[in-house]
C-alpha cells in the first residue's frame, strides 16, 4: 500500500473529525439556550387525535382482534415463503413494493435473502398498521385525516432503507469505506443544521451550482415596471409577428416563478414566445417584516390589475390573456370576478394551471389547517411579520417525504455523499415568505370557510367577488397526481365559472404535469369537451392523448385570438415603459436562508 496516499487518507479524515467535532460543540450550545425550546407543544393536535383513535380502537375489540390475526397470517405466510426461498423452491412474494417505490430499487432487496425479508416484513407491518389506522369507524373526520397522515410519516420514518444496517447500499459503503461514509454524512447534517440557524434544513441540490441568469431563469427579458410586491418582467420575442393581446402570466408567490423558465428545453416562457406571444410574468417580492400588513387585496391591486396596466402602457392594448399558476390562479379568478363585477373587459381569455378556486376538498394540505394550528401560526407570522418560507417548504415536502425528505437522508447523511446538482430542487430550495395579513386571510376565508366560490363570500378592495360573473372563455389544466391542487378539486372550481371552460388533465403531478414540453415525449393527458357536473363524469367519457398537453392549449388559445391580425413583436423597453433592470430582475434574486429578518 501507498504510504502516502494512506496518510493522505488519514489527514483528510482527521479534518473531517475536527469539523465535525466544532460544528457539534457549536450547535449544542446554541440548542441548549434556544429561545423556542420553552415554547413547544402539541401545535398540530396530535395528541387529541391519536386518543380519539385509541379510544375507537379499545371500544371495538373484535376489530383489533380481526387486525391481529390478519398481521399474523401474513407474518406467517412470510415464514413459509422464507423457508421455500432457502429450500430454493421459488415462490411468489408477500409483499411487494408499490410501482415506482424509488426505497427498494438496489437489486439486493430481491437478490438477497436477508434483506429481501427485512423488505417484506415492513411492508406487511406498514400495511397493517395503516389499514388498522383507516378502518376505525367512528373517529371525527380531522382526527381521521391527522392519524392517517402522522401514521404514514411514522411508518415512512421506521423503513429499513433508512437504517445504516438493514440498507444494503449504505451497508456496502459502510464496509467499503471502514465508515467514512457516515463521518462525512454527520459533517453533511451538522451543516445542514448551520444553514437552517438551529433547524435542520436538508440539502437537495448543490445550491452553489446555480445561478439566476446563468444557467436558471435565462430566457432574455427586461423588469419594465415595479410596485413593492412584485417586478413586472416583459421577454425578447424570438418572431417577428406576435399575437395582438399580450400574455400574461401570474405565478404563485409560494415559490418563484422561474418554474417556468428553469432552463431553455423546458422553459414554458421560451415555448410561448416561440408560439408568437408577447409574454410578461409576473415576479413576486420574497417579503419581509416591512410587508407584513399587505393583504390579499393589495396583491389584487398591486399584483394582476396593476399588471394589466403596466402591460397597456407597454403594449397599448387595453386586453390582455391571463395565466395563474397555483395560488397565482386563486388571485386570477379573484381579479376576473373584480374587474366583472367593474365592467371592465381588460381580459380576453383566462388559463389556470392547479388553480383551486374551490377548497372544500384541499387533499392533505388540510391536515396542517385547522382552527388551532391557524392561530397558533398567526401568532407566530404575527411576531415576525410573516411566515417563513423554510416552514411552508417542510410541509409541502411532508406530502411526498419517501422523495423529498428520506432520499436525501440516505443519500446526505448515510451514504456522506454530496446532493446531486438539479435545477429543479434548487428552485424548490429558493424558499419565499407569505405576509402575515394576507396568509391569515387565505387560510382562513379560502382553505377553512371556503367563501371564494360563495358569491360575494369574500370582497377584495371594496368590491364583492362573485366567480359566476366570469363569462369569458377559460382553459384550466390539472394533474392527475397532484398532492397540492388535487384535480377533482380544481374541477369543481372550475364550475364556479360562468363562461366556456375546457378542462384538461395532465399526467404526473403539481409541478412535473404542468413543465412537460412537447420535446420530452413524456406522459399525456386528457381532454375533453363537455364540462359534465361531477369530475368522475367528465374523466369516464375523457379521450386520453400521448405527451403534453401543451399543443392542447396553444390550439385552444389560438382560436381565442382568431379575428385578430398579427402586429408587429414588441421589444422591452420600446413602448412607455423604460427598462429598469435584466430579468430575472432583483425581486427573485432575493435568496433567503432560514435566519428571519428582523423587522
Amino acid at each position: 500500500m501507498d504510504e502516502r496516499a494512506t496518510g493522505t487518507d488519514s489527514e483528510q479524515l482527521a479534518k473531517v473529525y475536527h469539523e465535525v467535532a466544532e460544528r457539534a460543540a457549536k450547535l449544542l450550545g446554541e440548542f441548549a439556550q434556544h429561545p423556542q425550546l420553552a415554547g413547544l407543544g402539541d401545535e398540530l393536535g396530535l395528541a387529541k387525535s391519536y386518543m380519539d383513535l385509541y379510544g375507537r380502537m379499545l371500544a371495538n375489540p373484535a376489530a383489533l382482534a380481526a387486525a391481529s390475526v390478519n398481521l399474523w397470517l401474513d407474518y406467517a405466510r412470510l415464514w413459509q415463503w422464507s423457508w421455500l426461498k432457502l429450500l430454493g423452491r421459488a415462490s411468489a412474494p408477500v409483499a411487494v413494493p408499490a410501482k415506482g417505490d424509488a426505497r427498494f430499487k438496489d437489486d439486493d432487496w430481491t437478490d438477497h435473502f436477508v434483506f429481501d425479508f427485512v423488505k417484506q416484513s415492513y411492508l406487511i407491518t406498514a400495511r397493517h398498521i395503516q389499514h388498522a389506522v383507516a378502518g376505525v369507524e367512528g373517529l371525527p373526520e380531522e382526527s381521521q385525516k391527522k392519524v392517517a397522515f402522522f401514521t404514514r410519516q411514522y411508518v415512512d420514518a421506521l423503513a429499513p432503507s433508512n437504517f445504516v444496517l438493514t440498507n444494503p447500499q449504505v451497508l456496502r459503503e459502510t464496509l467499503a469505506s471502514g465508515g467514512q461514509n457516515l463521518v462525512r454524512g454527520l459533517n453533511n447534517l451538522l451543516a445542514d443544521i448551520e444553514k437552517g440557524g438551529g433547524q435542520l434544513r436538508i440539502s437537495m441540490t448543490d445550491e452553489a451550482a446555480f445561478e439566476l441568469g446563468r444557467n436558471v431563469a435565462v430566457t432574455p427579458g427586461k423588469v419594465v415596471y415595479q410596485t413593492d410586491l412584485m417586478q413586472l418582467i416583459q421577454y425578447r420575442p424570438t418572431t417577428r409577428e406576435v399575437y395582438k393581446r399580450p400574455l400574461v402570466i401570474i405565478p404563485p408567490w409560494i415559490n418563484k416563478y422561474y418554474i417556468l423558465d428553469l432552463r431553455e428545453s423546458n422553459s414554458f416562457i421560451k415555448w410561448a414566445l416561440d408560439q408568437g406571444h408577447t409574454v410578461f410574468v409576473v415576479s413576486w417580492v420574497n417579503p419581509d417584516a416591512r410587508l407584513a400588513e399587505k393583504g390579499f387585496d393589495d396583491y389584487l391591486r398591486e399584483g394582476a390589475l396593476a399588471a394589466l396596466d403596466a402591460v397597456e402602457r407597454a403594449t397599448g392594448e387595453r386586453r390582455v390573456n391571463f395565466i395563474g399558476y397555483c395560488l397565482g390562479g386563486t388571485l386570477l379568478g379573484c381579479a376576473l370576478a373584480y374587474l366583472a363585477a367593474k365592467g371592465e373587459e381588460r381580459v380576453g381569455c383566462a388559463t389556470f394551471f392547479v388553480s383551486l378556486l374551490d377548497f372544500a376538498q384541499p387533499g392533505e394540505l388540510g391536515v396542517f389547517i385547522d382552527e388551532e394550528q391557524v392561530r397558533n401560526l398567526e401568532k407566530k407570522m404575527n411576531e415576525r411579520g410573516y411566515l417563513e418560507g423554510s416552514e411552508m417548504a417542510t410541509t409541502f415536502n411532508l406530502l411526498r417525504a419517501n422523495d423529498l425528505i428520506w432520499s436525501f437522508v440516505i443519500n446526505n447523511y448515510l451514504l456522506g455523499k454530496d446532493p446531486f446538482p438539479f435545477d429543479l430542487l434548487y428552485w424548490n430550495s429558493d424558499s419565499t415568505r407569505m405576509p402575515a395579513r394576507m396568509h391569515s386571510f387565505y387560510l382562513r376565508n379560502m382553505y377553512m370557510k371556503n367563501l371564494l366560490g360563495v358569491p360575494g363570500g369574500i370582497s377584495l378592495a371594496g368590491v364583492p367577488i362573485d366567480l359566476a360573473k366570469v363569462t369569458l372563455p377559460a382553459y384550466f389544466v390539472s394533474a392527475v397526481e397532484d398532492h397540492i391542487a388535487p384535480w377533482k378539486t380544481t374541477y369543481r372550481g372550475a364550475r364556479y365559472l360562468g363562461g366556456p371552460v375546457r378542462f384538461t388533465l395532465a399526467g404526473s403531478g403539481h409541478i412535473a404535469g404542468i413543465v412537460n414540453p412537447p420535446g420530452a415525449r413524456k406522459y399525456h393527458h386528457w381532454t375533453n369537451d363537455a364540462l359534465p357536473e361531477t369530475p368522475e363524469a367528465w374523466f369516464e367519457s375523457a379521450t386520453q392523448r400521448p405527451g403534453s398537453w401543451w399543443l392542447d392549449w396553444q390550439a385552444w388559445i389560438d382560436a381565442q385570438n382568431a379575428g385578430e391580425p398579427k402586429v408587429p413583436a414588441r421589444v422591452p423597453g420600446d413602448g412607455a415603459l423604460p427598462v429598469i433592470e435584466d430579468a430575472p430582475g432583483s425581486y427573485a434574486r432575493l435568496r433567503v436562508g432560514a435566519r428571519p429578518i428582523k423587522p
